[in-house]
């Protein structure tokens, strides 16, 4: 597409800082990752709580609790809970959101909420002015700069997460434009490619006035996001604005995780809300039952309604059946969660001063039930550090000679110098070998005083320049078209012609210079994938002597090919091999990247907690071999597969001859490596040969993928992900890791040499590999356990107390009244019940951090999901609804009028017992929750049944405390009733803390016959339970009606209440 240059008279200056609007304005492209802003909060976030399936359906309560007459409950009883909760979720919401907007490193321009947001307006072909430190706002091509050949540095971190300064020089055409009467001259177009993603292509021409296309490449493009560094200021020409730009191409929205446990409470709501409505028509037919029974209805009680209007006034008596609070309490619980994670010193990592981060709270428990870990390898398993160790010269090796990797730092080998100074027969080679490390690079040196530092596009290029310097060969100097070294003291300059960059193809770079005899000269270095040594980053190095001739007729060739606009890269490549050819091998670079901390002993932690560790790297195969052997990850007796094809029939056939040699050991875990380069993965991967491929690998202990692209990389996790439903976690550094982070179930960043687009991507920041270990195996398994136990218990609680409901309906004739007072029902699970789920769900341990460290295998707990599923949840529901009708019907028995509130009070001592018994790590705060909370309650219970009528609210509650609290019968049920609930889950209890000790495989010893004994015991306690509350139950309807209550209380066909207390007007119905 075709861009005209602005035909102006005036300078754009970024960004817009002087008051007064007389020069024209652009837009300041501001990327905010703020979820909210000051105007979209309100909107935006009830949308999504709203979205919610269970704040969605207590919206809905809320609304049929308005229609006059239907609502047993009153009007107000849901929406003030339902209220609370928002506020409370709001706050939360606020707070995460404000966080997230400090800590991000996207843009660090980018304004905060609540501050106003200066949009400055920029179009395609205008001419902006940027200066030091500045973001670019768009996607420019450099016309000029403060320097004198027109260079300039930019810092890219934002965009491919390195964190070297890179250089862009403008065109020779335009580098004299500084001037507004020059710019206002200037006139012309860009002809461009498409917009797209690639930071590191750009294709385009300038056409000037009359003159030669010019071609313009990525060495002249400043792109948006980056920062200018060590220049004074730039001019550039628009040509990509707002989403065209290569960094919102590139703006991949983050998936919406959610965890397993979150799934299955969900799926679990909507059941529970279908029991619910289950629950309803069975009392509308119950309802039509006791009509047609009972024709002569007493006077009291009032006409029923229609169906419809009984279904909506049962589907509001039994509504809390859905625990309004769990979902708050959730957020509420994995927020701080997530603050233990941010603040635990042992993931501190003080040499950088970098903590642990939860960049997310939904996935906490997620961390507990990991079953597949997939890792890059440079930066990741190893520091990104490098450093020059050896070196081959004409067939002479120099360096150490360690088996793996040595301890040493530094190359330490004084033969080369000798050799050079002694007249040795390879000293011409070496001058040219240590020539070639200082002119063949793009790396940028910056002087400070007599010191050198080098900024370079990657670790390698550094280590090679750095390893120079130690030898005597001194880069100083980059200069547009040339660079100076100082080789044994003396100063050379080599003129740089052209630069043949480095592509992921040829896997090699090349530079045309001409020396300073005037030779002109091709310096190449490059990768080898079939030469490594000793699990080092082996590099070759080579030269040609070119003829004026070849060049030009190259030059020609080469011209041609960077003004194409459509495949230039291609264009390109097929020119640069035309000729890098006939080479004179000089030798070969050897650079060590070292482990990091602890990386073989978190290994091997994590193997014993049965997580399978695939290492997915796009470095060489051999390499890869090498760091797996240090870390562990292999051993020497461990057989090991290694597919390397070149087609798919090829690895079709291999691969399904590994199959048949495992025979029935297939799909299952074999002691086996597996190592596959990204060529053979492409084809492993086809749609004919995946499942074979998926068999094989994962019937393997360890997987190595060598040779991958970015792209790759996800793909395979993707794979993983979808086919074997299985917790995937990846971990990685830098850019190119960015998409299986994202694709993992859980994608942990580790903040490192590569900048902080990893973990700005990913779900939970770490500094070190090692710190994986307790991010998994401590934080995952007790969140896991915490947040489980949470869920179970607030289901256990709502059940507990609204299935009475129930049992009340069918004794008083599915009047659809309720059998405890409005606001008790409505604070239950707000205060009353509240306090338990948090100590659960924040401080509940199943072990220490000591033991779980010590015993890896105890992982496996959490990680299996035993602990919570659909049948674990529907058994503490059984549970409950056992539980219930024993606190219904024994009260009802020893206390045959006025027990409703004394029924609520065995419940809520009932429920928070539960609590305590369901804690394995008892502190200060489970103390308080516990016996805090049946305090709170006796002490709300005394004064709220005084208030009336000083205060116009509860008059069936008067007098229930001071005559309960006095009753002998009340406090004998106040111990026997939670006893009598209780006793079996103690025996089930002790049953299930011996069985997790056995399955997590320890060396206890327990008796078989015991475990027996308990199992046999709670089984026997259960169906007792269950068999008296049926006879209870056939006992009791229909002839008891002591807690028959009015349908509603009418005068003159106008409702004039909404229900009686049992205690105020206790009745019975003759048959």
């Amino acid at each position: 597409m075709f861009y005209p240059l602005l035909s102006c008279n005036q300078i754009l200056c970024f960004p817009l800082m002087f008051p007064e609007f007389r020069r024209l304005t652009f837009y300041l492209s501001t990327h905010s990752t703020a979820k909210y802003s000051m105007w979209s909060f309100l909107p935006r976030y009830l949308y999504l709580q709203f979205s919610k399936t269970a704040n969605a359906f207590f919206l809905f309560i809320t609304i049929l609790q308005q229609i006059p007459d239907v609502s047993p409950t009153g009007k107000y009883t849901t929406l003030v809970p339902l209220l609370v909760i928002l506020v409370i979720s709001g706050i939360k919401e606020i707070v995460e959101d404000y966080v997230s907007v400090l800590l991000v490193n996207a843009l660090k321009n980018t304004i905060l909420l609540l501050i106003v947001i200066l949009k400055i307006h920029v179009n395609v072909g205008d001419i902006v002015k940027a200066t030091n430190g500045q973001f670019l706002p768009a996607d420019m091509v450099l016309i000029s700069s403060s320097e004198p050949q027109a260079t300039c540095f930019v810092a890219t971190s934002n965009l491919d997460g390195e964190t070297n300064l890179k250089i862009r020089q403008a065109l020779s055409e335009t580098a004299t434009m500084k001037t507004e009467k020059q710019l206002s001259n200037l006139s012309g177009k860009i002809k461009c490619e498409e917009p797209n993603f690639h930071f590191n292509s750009f294709a385009g021409t300038l056409y000037l006035n009359e003159k030669s296309p010019i071609s313009i490449g990525p060495d002249q493009v400043l792109l948006r996001g980056t920062q200018l560094k060590n220049t004074e200021w730039i001019l550039g020409i628009v040509v990509y604005t707002g989403f065209e730009t290569k960094f919102m191409q590139n703006a991949v929205k983050s998936p919406l995780k959610r965890s397993k446990v979150e799934k299955v409470t969900n799926m679990q709501i909507l059941v529970l809300f279908l029991l619910l409505l289950v629950m309803s028509l069975v009392s509308c037919v119950g309802a039509i039952y006791w009509k047609d029974r009972y024709r002569a209805e007493p006077w009291y009680i009032g006409k029923s309604g229609n169906f419809g209007f009984d279904l909506l006034v049962f589907i509001i008596l039994y509504h809390n059946l859905i625990p309004i609070s769990l979902l708050v309490t959730l957020e509420i619980v994995k927020y701080i969660q997530a603050l233990f994670i941010n603040w635990d010193e042992d993931m501190h990592f003080k040499g950088s001063n970098v903590y642990a981060m939860a960049r997310t709270s939904n996935l906490n428990e997620e961390l507990g039930q990991v079953e597949y870990l997939f890792s890059d390898k440079t930066g990741t398993l190893t520091c990104n550090v490098m450093t020059f160790k050896k070196c081959s010269i004409a067939g002479i090796t120099y360096g150490q000679s360690p088996c793996f990797i040595s301890d040493a730092y530094e190359f330490n080998d004084p033969a080369l110098l000798q050799n050079f100074e002694n007249d040795h027969p390879t000293k011409e080679y070496i001058k040219e070998f240590l020539t070639l490390l200082c002119v063949c690079h793009t790396v940028v040196p910056e002087r400070e005083g007599n010191n050198i530092s080098y900024q370079a596009s990657s670790p390698d290029e550094a280590a090679l320049v750095k390893g120079a310097k130690k030898l005597g060969f001194v880069f100083t100097t980059r200069m547009p078209n040339s660079v100076t070294i100082e080789a044994m003291g003396e100063e050379l300059t080599f003129e740089i012609l052209n630069v043949l960059e480095f592509s992921s193809n040829r896997k090699r770079m090349s530079i045309i210079v001409r020396t300073p005899e005037g030779r002109l000269r091709l310096y190449c270095k490059g990768a080898v994938s079939d030469l490594s040594l000793a699990g080092l980053r082996t590099l070759c190095v080579a030269y040609i002597d070119l003829t004026e001739i070849e060049y030009e007729q190259w030059l020609v060739m080469y011209k041609k090919a960077i003004t194409v606009v459509k495949d230039r890269m291609k264009t390109l490549e097929d020119c640069y091999d035309s000729i890098e050819k006939k080479f004179l091998l000089l030798g070969a670079t050897a650079i060590e990247d070292r482990l990091q901390a602890r990386v073989p002993e978190t290994i091997t932690s994590l193997l014993k907690a049965n997580i399978k560790i695939w290492v997915l790297t796009g470095d060489k195969q051999e390499t890869a071999i090498n760091i797996a052997y240090s870390c562990k990850l292999l051993s020497g007796q461990m057989p090991r597969i290694q597919l390397n094809a070149n087609s798919l029939e090829a690895t079709q056939q291999v691969i399904s001859q590994n199959c048949q040699d495992l025979g029935a050991l297939l799909g299952k875990e074999n002691d086996l490596a597996l190592i596959i380069d990204g060529k053979t993965l492409k084809y492993a991967l086809h749609v004919e040969v995946r499942k074979c491929f998926l068999n094989l690998a994962l019937s393997c202990r360890t997987v190595l993928c060598c040779r991958l692209s970015p792209l790759q990389k996800a793909e395979i996790v993707d794979v993983v992900k979808k086919q074997v439903k299985a917790i995937t976690l990846a971990i990685g550094d830098g850019a190119n890791d960015v998409g299986m982070i994202q694709t993992a179930h859980v994608g942990v960043g580790i903040s490192g040499n590569e900048g902080m687009l990893a973990t700005n991507n990913s779900d939970y920041a770490i500094a070190q590999f090692s710190y994986l270990e307790k991010l998994l195996l401590v934080h995952g398994a007790w969140n896991y356990f915490r947040v489980t136990k949470c869920i179970l218990y607030c289901f256990y609680k709502n059940v507990v107390l609204y299935i009475i409901e129930l049992w009340f309906a069918i004794v008083n004739g599915f009047s659809g009244q309720i059998i405890f007072e409005r606001w008790c029902i409505s604070l239950y699970n707000v205060i009353f019940t509240s306090l338990p789920p948090f100590t659960l769900g924040i401080f509940e341990r199943c072990c220490s951090q000591e033991s779980l460290l010590r015993y890896p295998q105890l992982y496996r707990i959490s990680q299996t999901g035993d602990i919570f599923n659909i049948k674990v949840l529907w058994i503490q529901c059984i549970n409950a609804i056992v539980h219930s009708f024993i606190l219904f019907w024994l009260p009802a028995k020893m206390l045959e009028h006025g027990s409703n509130f004394i029924v609520f009070c065995y419940v809520v001592v009932t429920v928070c017992l539960k609590a305590g018994l369901e804690t394995m790590s008892w502190n200060k705060f489970t103390h308080f929750a516990i016996w805090g909370s049946i305090m709170i309650w006796l002490g709300f219970f005394a004064v709220y049944s005084s208030l009336w009528p000083t205060v116009p609210v509860a008059p069936e509650m008067t007098g229930q405390g001071s005559m309960a609290l006095v009753c002998p019968h009340f406090w004998l049920g106040f111990f026997i009733v939670p006893i009598v609930c209780l006793i079996q889950n103690v025996a089930w209890k002790s049953f299930v803390v011996f069985q997790l000790l056995s399955h997590a495989s320890l060396s206890f010893t327990i008796s078989q016959s015991f475990l027996k004994l308990m199992s046999i015991v709670s089984v026997l306690v259960n169906n007792v339970i269950l068999c008296c509350s049926l006879l209870l139950l056939l006992q009791s309807f229909p002839a008891s009606g002591s807690f028959l209550m009015s349908r509603h209380f009418t005068s003159g066909g106008q409702s004039i209440g909404a229900s009686v207390s049992a205690s105020v007007l206790p009745v019975y119905i003759q048959d």
